[in-house]
């Protein structure tokens, strides 16, 4: 089953970026992923939960969160 699981984490600069990627790559059965650095946003489908991708950025040092539109 494809999720799209969407995170917010914090994406300093280019080496947080990279990783982050590198970490991403690592999960089994993802099948695209994706940063938006312009809204600090993580984005992986494939067959993954929220939990999963959250989990994998707290062993690498970053505080990620399900990411919520800001309501207006």
């Amino acid at each position: 089953m494809t999720n799209v699981v969407e995170v917010k984490v914090g994406l300093h600069c280019d080496d947080c970026i990279k990783k982050i990627l590198k970490a991403i790559k690592k999960i089994q059965d993802i099948e695209t992923y994706n940063v938006d650095t312009k809204l600090n946003k993580v984005i992986v489908t494939g067959n993954v939960t929220t939990e999963q991708v959250t989990r994998v950025l707290h062993k690498i040092g970053k505080n990620a969160t399900p990411f919520q539109e800001d309501a207006i």
